[in-house]
């Protein structure tokens, strides 16, 4: 069993709440802390809740921990504004990557989008290119950057763009091969599960992006386990006796008094 210790911010939204289950369930793990703004549905043992407000957040609301991944993000119609959406999925996340620096986290795992880039014509993708850029300059010990295309899953609220663009995506499926394979629809507990191996196993470098495709693919490596050796074959001597055939040499002792050589 390992002594990690993880910090999930975005506890509540499809990826978020998949990956805390997930690691709370990973022997890795000892210890999860959830900071949110309203309590998650999950419990678990290893789990410890920080309800808090994001506007407040400070030094100490933020222990020492292996891993902090950030899964925070909305969409500008349910933050009500252009405003509140850069709070959510940009000033957050960039405050709480500055405030993991300065408590010595080591690893800091952060979900922007597919098509992220600061010169993007799409407003949305410049904010995550933004976000990606700023948190480079920070400095960060690991910065993996995890860039989905769109996640699907059981949401608890109902979003009529992601759903309709889901089934789309879906009939497409079949269609979508070559540089178009990136635009795939993948699972969010798929992209929990990329995180956690991307943490564990992935070559530690200083900023990685880690695209949809390669997210997709990432699996835990296999457990060889090693085949237990039976009583029987241990002690079975006939299997370890040693020739029928004995060559006898000829052995001379030496007396005391004849002459050293």
């Amino acid at each position: 069993m390992g002594m990690r210790a993880a910090i999930v911010v975005g506890a509540t939204g499809l990826t978020g709440a998949s990956l805390v289950e997930q690691l709370c369930e990973n022997d890795e793990y000892v210890s999860v802390t959830v900071i949110a703004r309203k309590k998650p549905v999950f419990t678990h043992p290893k789990l410890e809740i920080k309800i808090r407000d994001f506007d407040r957040l400070e030094e100490q609301d933020i222990e020492f921990a292996h891993e902090l991944y950030c899964c925070l993000g909305t969409t500008i119609k349910k933050a009500g504004s252009r405003e509140m959406f850069e709070k959510v999925d940009f000033e957050y996340p960039l405050a709480i990557a500055s405030l993991a620096k300065k408590r010595g986290i080591p690893h800091f795992l952060v979900i922007t989008s597919m098509g992220a880039k600061e010169s993007s014509p799409f407003y949305y993708n410049r904010v995550k290119g933004k976000l990606e850029q700023d948190l480079i300059e920070l400095g960060l010990q690991r910065l993996s950057i995890i860039r989905p295309s769109l996640l699907v899953g059981q949401r608890h609220e109902f979003r009529l763009g992601e759903k309709a663009g889901e089934k789309v995506l879906k009939l497409a499926q079949p269609l979508l091969i070559g540089p178009l394979k990136a635009a795939r629809a993948i699972e969010a507990s798929q992209v929990a599960k990329a995180m956690i191996i991307i943490a564990l196993y992935e070559k530690q470098q200083p900023v990685t992006i880690y695209k949809s495709p390669h997210l997709a693919k990432l699996d835990y490596p296999e457990i060889i386990v090693k085949e237990d050796v039976s009583r029987e074959t241990l002690f079975n001597w006939d299997k370890h006796k040693l020739s029928d055939t004995v060559v006898d040499k000829e052995v001379h002792f030496q007396h005391d008094d004849q002459e050293q050589k």
